[in-house]
Formats: C-alpha cells, structure tokens, sequence
C-alpha cells in the first residue's frame, strides 16, 4: 500500500457511529498525523458547524485544524457562490448550512427565493417541504448538499437527507443539483487547499454509493471499510471496486 500525503476521511461511519467512536479510526488518524500525514475529514453532513465537528473529534482523542474539516453545506455555499453570486437562498437545514451561506455572504429568504437549497434538517415540518416545493415549482432552482438516504448512528441507520431529497424531487419534478459526495466537489477543494497530485491522495470510507464513488469519480485511490453503512459483501459485487477493501482501520498494513 502507497503512502500517502493526504488522506480523506469520512466521518459518520468510519471515524464515528453517531456519539461512538471508533477506535481503530482514531488510532489510525493519530498514527497518520504522528507520521507527518494530512488527515483531512470530509463528510456529507450538512448539519454541524465544522467547530462543532472539530470539537466532536477532539471529544474522540481526534485533533485537527477547522481547516481540515470539508463539509457538503460548504461545498454548496461555495459552488452557489461561484455560478450564482448574488441569488437569494431559502434554506431548509440547521447550523451547518447557515454558517457556511453566512460565510459566503449569501442572503437567506423565505420569500421568492431564486434557489432553494436542501440539507438535512432534523426539525423538519411539513410547512417548510410545502413552502420549499411551492417556490420550486415558482421557478427556483434546487439544490442540495448530500443525497444520503440514511446514515449510522449509535442506534442503527436512520433517515438522511437524500430521502428528502427523493420526496421533494417527487412533490416537484425536479431533479436537485447536488454537490455531496459522490461528487468531487469536496475532494477538489482539498487538492486545492494543500496544492497536492491526485496520487498523494486517498479517500477512506463506508459508504460505497457515496464515499468510495467519490474518490473513484475524482481519480484518486480509495479504502473501504467495514465499519459503517455498505456492508462488504456487496461492496465486493461492485463493478468497480474500491483500490482497498479493509475490515476496520485496524487492518491498514503497517510499514
């Protein structure tokens, strides 16, 4: 196995399963870092500040720079900022989303909107799904930040914002805009951050569909591991199969 200058990592599923580390990832990273690595923590979830993230890491005996931590509400607020500057957003989402459009200086709205932008929002009502179709249908562009239909938590898997995503799409007839993985949005954002070749990079994940998609849609290697949402039988069925299948974290080979 190569070594690498930067590595990727998922969050729910691979580093953690909701309020449950998991130790072989946080060793793992801390190996990484004591090495001279880059780790870098890249997740869908739309719904923590990344301080709130950095502060649930460090809670994990994981520490990291705010900057290390990529995140699909940033993306979007990013991708928004670049093609559509000056768009007036409604926002269906929590904190996460909030602070990175307030990065970007993007004006939220409840009132014609010209994009409606979706991340999960774990005080969703049907008000705010109404309101958000309405303006869909008005003519507002759709986007969302991950199209996770689930994602692991100490209890077992429960909804993400990709089933939201499908019932929106339903309700509207439109297909979102999304820039989560398995986009590369993410993954392109770090490469430009630590100015690193696609070689010097891997993309460590559970989920197949969007972690591992991911990396194999931007051309870098990745690993799969079998500590979260995909489970290997069927990762190993795959067309295209991740550059390493592994268990855990625990079973990276050592130099």
């Amino acid at each position: 196995m190569t070594n690498y200058k930067a590595y990727c990592l998922d969050l729910d599923g691979t580093m953690y399963r909701g309020k449950e580390p998991i130790a072989e990832a946080v060793d793992f990273v801390n190996g990484c870092q004591a090495a001279g690595a880059e780790t870098y923590f890249i997740t869908n979830n739309a719904a923590l500040t990344r301080a709130a993230q950095q502060k649930k890491l460090a809670e994990f005996g994981v520490q990291t720079d705010v900057d290390h931590i990529m995140n699909s509400a940033i993306a979007l607020a990013r991708y928004c900022k670049q093609n559509y500057a000056g768009a007036r957003v409604m926002m269906i989402g929590e904190e996460g989303l909030e602070e990175a459009l307030a990065a970007e200086k993007i004006t939220i709205t409840n009132e014609n909107p010209d994009i409606v932008m979706m991340g999960l929002d774990r005080q969703i009502t049907y008000s705010k799904l109404a309101e958000a179709c309405l303006a869909i249908r008005n003519g507002a562009k759709f986007f969302g930040t991950n199209e996770d239909k689930k994602f692991p938590t100490e209890r077992g898997l429960v909804p993400g914002n990709g089933s939201f995503l499908h019932l929106m799409e339903a309700a509207t007839g439109t297909t979102p805009i999304v820039v989560g993985k398995p986009a590369p949005y993410m993954l392109e954002f770090i490469q430009q951050q630590g100015d690193y070749a696609k070689e010097e990079m891997v993309l460590i994940g559970d989920n197949y569909d969007t972690d591992i998609l991911a990396g194999i849609r931007y051309g870098i290697d990745t690993a799969y591991v079998a500590t979260g949402v995909t489970p290997a039988e069927e990762v190993l069925i795959k067309e295209v199969l991740p550059t390493y299948v592994l268990p855990s974290l625990a079973d990276w080979p050592k130099k």
